[in-house]
């Protein structure tokens, strides 16, 4: 049996190979959850697992996205967005900004993306769970530098995240002094 299920990511092939397949799960997990497809952000995090891997995308994300002047940069706008178009009731997606992240040995998953709320929203849902409300396939994510609830489903190598849309851009800008990652 293989562990993780596209890694290691060699080529952009491969790459978009698993993208295409974080977008369609993390759709699910969305649907799963609130039971209809939210706003996505554009965001996308690839999760590596060996640090060969690591170092080849790395440099292939230098050959498809924007340079950066931020020091400590997490995400990388795409010269060329993705476009995964409509597809089973999933609606069509543009991808804008791309993350490799280091290997993580707790990480099995191959990546995630990022939803977002309008704030009110966002707020009212984020106090319920935090006062019991129970959310299938979500939880108030526990980093006290991003606040995000987590979609998650144990049967889905995929995550997915939902905030506000300023909160999805403010994870762009850098690394986690939490996690390093």
């Amino acid at each position: 049996m293989r562990l993780y299920r596209f890694s290691p990511i060699k080529t952009q092939k491969d790459l978009f190979k698993a993208i295409r397949y974080m977008h369609f799960q993390s759709y699910k997990l969305c649907k799963e959850s609130f039971g209809r497809y939210l706003p996505n952000a554009g965001n996308l995090g690839i999760f590596c697992h060996y640090e060969k891997e690591y170092s080849n995308l790395i440099k292939l994300r230098k050959r498809i996205t924007s340079p950066s002047d931020t020091f400590n940069q997490k995400y990388f706008r795409l010269y060329k967005p993705i476009i995964i178009p409509a597809n089973g009731g999933v609606p069509e997606t543009t991808y804008t900004h791309l993350y490799i992240r280091r290997p993580d040995p707790y990480r099995h998953h191959v990546g995630d993306i990022d939803f977002y709320l309008e704030p009110k929203e966002y707020q009212k849902l984020k106090r319920a769970m935090l006062t019991g409300k129970k959310v299938k396939g979500a939880r108030a994510f526990d980093r006290p530098d991003l606040d995000m609830i987590e979609l998650f489903n144990p049967d889905v190598d995929v995550l997915a995240y939902v905030s506000t849309s300023k909160m999805t851009q403010k994870v762009r800008v850098k690394q986690s002094d939490i996690t390093k990652l």
